[in-house]
């Protein structure tokens, strides 16, 4: 099961959180919604990547929710968040939406975990507001400047979407097997991409708008981040996935860079890692989570 909890984020963007557990924590007295857990019960925040949403977190949240109060949120511009036509997508933006996220759910100090983007988002964050974070988890994002060429390159993505499709096969086909950024066929990728697509008249679309994606991105793609790395003070964990963006070398780095840095890698991985492969996921990020202990 999951509840949405609105929250707002910086500018008053309204900010769709999702709570989970099978089923969820609930306090018999019925006090603060928002903080309906039993005391001492610790938080973890999840943060989806550029064009993802909560729900791509279902399965490492319901299995969190047995000992954390699991809580993912769909960022400004996806999911069921606001997506202001004239919002800031800045880095700030990011990072203060969720400063103000763990304010309003009474999560902190949390355990962030995010991927891609989101995991950007987490690390900025805890080298901002050490206070905040207990530990971090990383998975699949570099640190090093992507650059110009990247950009343009993810535009020219966009633009190549056979918009719209006539159905979720047509988006699982597209994304899992025609797509030519996919090198072999991923069913996995498709279902991914087919949970962020919603029925128009036409037929079907994503629920984000491509340029504010590119917006999100051109704030980040052409700067390197390890200063903010450098700055996080908490126990942290850099996963990636075998085939994924992040390579082992840039991995084993960030770990030298981050004071308190661990490392794990998962098999048979692309970019989605914990949602290529759940199991070996959670497998990977449990030791980790343990010798932070529930305090």
């Amino acid at each position: 099961m999951a509840r949405r909890i609105d929250v707002t984020g910086t500018g008053g963007v309204r900010l769709a959180a999702w709570e989970f557990g099978d089923p969820p924590k609930t306090d018999p007295a019925g006090s603060d919604p928002a903080r309906d857990v039993p005391d001492g019960s610790p938080g973890v925040l999840l943060l989806h990547g550029l064009m993802g949403r909560a729900s791509h977190w279902a399965s490492t949240a319901r299995w969190l929710s047995g000992r954390y109060r699991a809580v993912a949120l769909d960022q400004r511009g996806h999911g069921r968040s606001d997506k202001p036509p004239q919002g800031s997508f800045t880095r700030d933006a990011y990072v203060d939406d969720v400063e103000a996220a763990l304010d309003q759910l009474g999560l902190a100090p949390v355990v962030l975990i995010g991927h891609a983007m989101g995991a950007l988002t987490a690390w900025q964050l805890a080298a901002k507001r050490p206070d905040l974070v207990r530990g971090l988890i990383i998975c699949d994002m570099r640190a090093s400047a992507l650059g110009a060429a990247s950009q343009h390159e993810w535009a020219q993505w966009f633009a190549s979407w056979p918009l719209p499709f006539a159905t979720l096969a047509d988006v699982r086909k597209w994304f899992g097997e025609d797509d030519p950024w996919v090198e072999r066929p991923n069913p996995a990728r498709g279902e991914f991409y087919a949970e962020v697509m919603a029925e128009s008249p036409d037929g079907w679309r994503p629920v984000f708008d491509p340029e504010q994606m590119l917006r999100s991105r051109e704030t980040w793609v052409y700067d390197a981040h390890w200063e903010e790395l450098a700055q996080v003070r908490c126990p942290a964990l850099v996963v990636r996935g075998l085939d994924g963006e992040l390579g082992r070398a840039e991995a084993q780095e960030m770990v030298r860079v981050l004071p308190r840095g661990q490392y794990a890698e998962v098999a048979d991985a692309g970019h989605l890692v914990h949602y290529d492969q759940p199991e070996a996921w959670r497998a990977a990020i449990e030791p980790f989570l343990d010798a932070l202990g529930t305090d």
